[in-house]
């Protein structure tokens, strides 16, 4: 049976720069969006801001929708990822609680797009996607007879 991965990931941006979490996977330090997997008990909005905040100490809310992506990794893991956009007025600061991110970054697009050392392509198309303007509010993704738990942990 066919069961992707659903993921979360969030596109802040403040004042031109945008905000990239550096993880080290196989002994490479690595660069994504603050992102994550969706628990059983919550939306996916509240997982976008669940993984933003675990992974850089940000509280904010999800304002937009902007895409989802169908992805299979290079192992053959499928993915469902989740793309919300966060607009901030100024840059804040950061500090991870989740042991597996090792600092934050507020970077260019242009920075993301011409690293070398993303955790995969969906971090360059997500501020591709981002860039063209596009957004769909957060009811595109809405929750239907929630809370929908009930047997599913």
């Amino acid at each position: 049976m066919f069961k992707p991965h659903v993921t979360v990931a969030c596109i802040v941006h403040a004042e031109d720069k945008f905000l990239v979490v550096e993880e080290t996977i196989n002994g490479k330090s690595l660069w994504n969006q603050p992102a994550g997997h969706l628990e059983a008990d919550e939306t996916l909005a509240q997982a976008a801001a669940r993984e933003l905040w675990e992974e850089t100490g940000i509280t904010a809310q999800p304002q937009y929708f902007i895409r989802m992506h169908q992805w299979i990794a290079p192992d053959k893991t499928p993915f469902l990822r989740f793309l919300f956009a966060i607009k901030l007025d100024h840059i804040c600061a950061t500090e991870p609680h989740d042991n597996d991110i090792d600092c934050c970054h507020w970077v260019s697009a242009d920075e993301i797009l011409n690293a070398p050392n993303l955790r995969s392509p969906l971090v360059a198309e997500s501020i591709r996607s981002y860039q063209t303007g596009q957004c769909y509010p957060l009811s595109i993704v809405g929750e239907f007879n929630w809370p929908f738990t009930e047997g599913v942990k």
